[in-house]
This record gives C-alpha cells, structure tokens and sequence, in this order.
C-alpha cells in the first residue's frame, strides 16, 4: 500500500442538510472529530469515494416517517481509511491504514435478541449513517443487495429481474448484477436509459427491459424469462410503483425481496388470490446481517476467481 496521510485537521469539508427539504450547504470548517475523543470501539475514517443513495433524497425531503436529526452531515455508502482508533478497542479488529467500507448501520447493540438471532437491522438501538448520526459526505467521518439475493433463494440457473439495476440505491444495484451473474443465475436488468442499458450488459445481465419504453412491463418481463417470469424479483428503487407488477411477472413460487423503501406511506396492494395461487413468498431486506458478510465475501470472491 502507497503511503498515507495520517496527520488529522481540525476541520474539514463536509455537506451539511440543516433544514428539511432545503438544500445541502457546503462547508470547509466542519469540526474533524480528534483521536483524543474517539471512544473504545471508535474509529476516524478519512472518506476516498462516497456514493449517493435514492434513501438519501428521501431523508433530505423528510418524506418517510421517521425523520433524520438535524443538523445531519448526510450518506451512508462509503470507502475510506482508518487514521485513527479510540484508545482501548480491541487490537484484533482493526489497523491504521485499513481500508473499510461504510454502509447503512452505524451500530447495533449486538446484546439484545434481535442481535443475538442475527437480526441486527431489527436492533432497537441502532444507528444509521446519514440519519440517525452523521454521515459519508464529508472528509472524515458499514451487505444489502448480497442478503437479499440469498434471502430470494435464487438457484443457480435462475431467473432474477432487478428493479433499479442500472443504480438505484447508490450502486449497489449493479453490484446485484455482479453478484447475481457471480452466483450462476441469469439476470433481467430493469431501468431505463441507454448508458443503464449499456452498464447492465457490461456486467453480465442478460436481458433488459427499459419501464419507460415498455407498455406493458408484466408481459415484457415474462416474455425476457422463458415466458413464465422471473423465480426472483429484487426491487431495489425508493419508489412504490415497481412492486405490484413484480408480484403479477413473478412466476409460480416466485420471491418478491423489497429492498428500497419509498417516502409516504407507501403500501404493497396483494390480492390474497394471487398470493396463494402463484405460492409466492415476499420478504423485506434492510442490510446484511454481519454474521453472514464474511461468508458472502469468501463465496463471491471464489465465484469470480473460478
């Protein structure tokens, strides 16, 4: 590794939303948390690439239920550096110098029986990146889509569409394909846009159907997967309007995983017919639980080394 910069500034640039719904004010003297506060358990990242999430506008409008606190440094998808570790965390976890990802859950109680079970996205007391505590867009401040293909048990050789595949939640859409792809199954990508369309086919997907164009996006999708529809559907967009027809192009037994969450009040309308008569399974995905992050690491790894 290249040698770094570890020496910390007392301030640095950050992106601040201080009112709900306005707009994002840039700042060069945001306070740079110093290794002197940093907690046991606690470390300083510097940020190298930040990404920008559909979640994120729908924080900056305010337009779910739960609020953000304000004043919120917003983002929670993140590569950066460590420079810094609070004095008395465990040496076995991280080093200076490690790069590490940050994603959607700051931190869980790892105590309770959520946490115990391996539910952490269903921690009490949880905290959120660029919601609930600050977040990536700033110099200095962490498995989604993987879990919910596992959750949607895809076989190899499987149909899967995916809605928003182009980047819909930051990017982690086209990571989906890649994983997707990497796990034997045959993708549908669904977006809209040539560059999406492009990106997709780059990354393995194998159709593409484009819900602007299409006039009739439950019969393309069909007819893009053997005729029957695809065994898995990931909606992975902030937006209601993609989950109904995904229940009506699933095919028999099929799995619906919802991934992005849409502003308002936004309900998944199931006709209890349907639902019996296609035997169809619908499941939510917030984030990969940690247990499982490092096997899903090792398993996509060797499926690209193959």
């Amino acid at each position: 590794m290249a040698s770094m910069d570890l020496s910390i500034p007392k301030t640095a640039k950050a992106a601040v939303l201080t009112d709900r719904g306005g707009k994002y004010i840039f700042k060069e003297d945001y306070p740079v948390k110093q290794p002197s506060e940093l907690l046991p358990g606690e470390c300083l990242v510097k940020i190298e690439y930040s990404g920008v999430c559909h979640s994120d506008l729908h924080v900056k409008l305010g337009d779910w239920q739960k609020k953000s606190i304000l004043p919120l440094i917003g983002g929670h998808e993140a590569v950066g550096r460590v420079v810094a570790i609070g004095e008395h965390s465990d040496a076995g976890t991280v080093k200076i110098g490690d790069r590490v990802g940050l994603k959607w859950f700051a931190d869980v109680c790892m105590k309770c029986e959520m946490c115990r079970k391996g539910y952490e996205a269903c921690c009490p007391q949880s905290k959120a990146h660029g919601f609930t505590v600050n977040g990536t867009f700033a110099e200095y401040v962490g498995l989604t889509v993987y879990k919910a293909l596992k959750q949607s048990q895809a076989k190899i050789g499987d149909w899967v569409a995916i809605s928003g595949a182009g980047g819909g939640l930051g990017h982690l859409e086209d990571e989906a394909v890649q994983y997707a792809v990497a796990m034997g199954l045959r993708v549908l990508a669904i977006d809209t846009g040539a560059a999406k369309k492009e990106l997709c086919s780059k990354l393995g997907a194998e159709k593409w159907v484009d819900f602007k164009e299409t006039t009739d996006i439950v019969a393309d999708v069909r007819a893009a997967t053997d005729g029957l529809g695809p065994h898995a559907a990931l909606i992975a967009v902030g937006d209601a309007r993609p989950f109904n027809p995904a229940l009506l192009y699933l095919r028999s037994a099929g799995t619906l995983v919802a991934i992005g969450m849409p502003g308002g009040n936004a309900l998944l309308n199931v006709p209890v017919t349907l639902l019996i008569g296609k035997s169809l399974t619908i499941l939510g995905s917030a984030v990969g639980y940690v247990t499982l992050g490092f096997l899903y690491l090792i398993q996509f790894t060797w499926a690209l080394l193959k």
